[in-house]
């Protein structure tokens, strides 16, 4: 690397840091508005605990915003570079524009895979730790406290309810059985439930009918296809689960085919984040980089900014799409990384390379 690279490296890092420094600052304002959360937290871990469960929410969410932060702070360290004709003595000593987005290129690629794989990581644990997603909070209204599960194999079918899960989503205690396929008994109560291979036993289990007294069941099983891997995911949110224990809940297998593609879409997605943000820079250079007689650049940020909105809903729709297995997770996770650089080298070409 030579001066003209650390010049623009320093440049567009400074001005993108800058703006991700003041989004991170407004989502943690919006975050400790919550106050319930705040104080539930801090009367049980302490007030600097629930301090830094806001610092580690409002870290998720930024990473959620990097399309668009860091296509803005891009322009503005481009915007920087033109106003003091750093970059127009750049382009007039016959250095290519692709020269120039080299570094940028390069140095963002890297932040952002260690971004993506450990500040991502980090964060996911202390809000899991801290302030976890219940059970089914985000998809229907569960009573708090229960845990419901649809178990199948085969002609099998029937619904479990337990109230409370050890960790690793294996065992399950209180636990109440609702037939709704081939079980002779209607309703089954247990203690507990463990799951060995590829089986519930219930202890302490007992079997209600409508047309005769309640029966012991010592010993009782019931078949499901579900693994301890699944069940941990169906237990949490994919959103509280980091990289490397999805990728090895994955390894260990996984049968409902939503779960495994939920979690597979937010693997490939975390992978493919430096390619989105790569398309991102790409495109703030392809709109803000360009020769121009005048000073008046509002058009280009903005043309700019909304194809950056355009990357960001893409992205965000493709995850819900990937997520619920309508599209192929790999295509869904690296599909707008791939339509965010062809937008900016397209439109680098036509501009550098072409007649404009």
């Amino acid at each position: 690397m030579n001066t003209i690279d650390w010049l623009v490296l320093r440049r567009l890092a400074g001005r993108i840091g800058v703006t991700l420094l003041v989004i991170y600052c407004i989502i943690a304002l919006v975050e400790s508005l919550d106050t319930w959360r705040f104080q539930h937290v801090s009367g049980k871990f302490g007030t600097p605990v629930a301090i830094l469960m806001v610092m580690a929410s409002a870290v998720r969410w930024t990473i959620k915003t990097l399309p668009v932060t860091v296509l803005m702070g891009a322009i503005l360290g481009i915007m920087d570079l033109k106003s003091h004709r750093e970059l127009t003595v750049i382009n007039a000593s016959g250095i290519s524009i692709w020269r120039v987005v080299r570094a940028p290129l390069i140095g963002l690629f890297l932040a952002t895979l260690v971004v993506s794989v450990g500040l991502e990581t980090i964060s996911t644990r202390i809000n899991r730790e801290l302030s976890p997603t219940p059970p089914g909070a985000a998809a229907s209204l569960t009573p708090p406290g229960e845990i419901w599960l649809e178990q199948r194999s085969g002609d099998t079918r029937y619904v479990l309810m337990a109230l409370g899960m050890e960790p690793g989503g294996a065992v399950l205690n209180g636990v109440t059985i609702f037939n709704v396929g081939a079980i002779t008994q209607k309703r089954i109560t247990a203690d507990k439930a463990s799951l060995i291979n590829g089986h519930w036993l219930l202890t302490g289990a007992v079997g209600d009918s409508p047309d005769r007294p309640p029966e012991p069941l010592p010993n009782y099983t019931l078949p499901t296809t579900s693994t301890p891997a699944e069940i941990s995911l169906k237990l949490s949110s994919t959103e509280d689960m980091t990289i490397f224990e999805l990728m090895d809940l994955l390894n260990r297998g996984v049968a409902d085919p939503s779960i495994h593609a939920a979690a597979q879409m937010r693997v490939i997605k975390l992978l493919a984040l430096p390619l989105v943000l790569c398309g991102s820079l790409l495109i703030a250079f392809a709109f803000t980089a360009g020769y121009r007689r005048s000073d008046k650049y509002g058009a280009a940020i903005l043309y700019g900014i909304v194809l950056g909105f355009v990357v960001f809903m893409i992205t965000e729709m493709a995850d819900r799409a990937g997520s619920s297995g309508v599209l192929d997770p790999g295509f869904a996770a690296i599909g707008p990384a791939v339509v965010a650089i062809v937008i900016g080298v397209t439109v680098l070409l036509y501009k550098e390379d072409g007649r404009t």
